[in-house]
């Protein structure tokens, strides 16, 4: 387990933006108050066989003792590095996305079950929408309890939505709680 170099942090802190926007210097600094010290700690990224984790640097310090080829898994798994070299984020990193999201979308319950089978959310779906959404944008997922389903890309802006069709693509899906049962073996 090593710490992300430059061009790793970019591309993570890219991603994440995308999502959380100006929130993610609420998730850099959010104290730690894990392990024996008294005073609060701080949250960190390390990579671990092309896995990236959001762990505690106290955790980070006791796992020292550990060999790496030992070592499953730290701290939340916020993502992966493909092969190609591009990062994707995970369903594992939802409650972190959920909590300082940016930009959300609420289905109704009838349109749940199709998000969490991995389609894409569609306008006969939305129940609500924050404002000031545009293509492109990273989406966090809730149903109308407010429980986070998952998250995906706006393919509409919000206006864009008021005029679309009930068949018509809001959220291009990426991940859902869903893959918890789907890719059991993979996570």
């Amino acid at each position: 387990m090593r710490p992300l170099d430059e061009n790793e942090t970019t591309v993570v802190f890219e991603k994440l933006f995308k999502f959380v926007g100006n929130n993610l210097k609420k998730i850099v600094e959010n104290p730690s108050n894990e392990g024996p010290e008294t005073e609060p700690g701080r949250y960190c990224f390390r990579l671990q066989k092309n896995r990236v984790y959001y762990v505690s640097e106290s955790l980070v310090k006791r796992a020292t003792n550990i060999s790496r080829k030992n070592l499953v898994s730290l701290g939340t798994c916020i993502g992966k590095y493909t092969h190609a070299g591009s990062f994707h984020l995970t369903i594992m990193s939802l409650n972190i996305l959920a909590a300082n999201a940016k930009h959300k979308v609420w289905l109704k319950p009838t349109s749940e079950m199709s998000f969490l089978y991995g389609n894409h959310v569609l306008k006969g779906g939305l129940g609500r929408i924050t404002d000031s959404i545009v293509p492109g944008d990273g989406v966090v997922v809730f149903s109308m309890s407010d429980v986070p389903l998952g998250f995906g890309i706006a393919a509409k802006s919000t206006q864009d939505c008021r005029k679309l069709d009930p068949n018509g693509i809001v959220v291009l899906h990426q991940a859902d709680i869903g893959e918890y049962l789907r890719d059991e073996d993979e996570l």
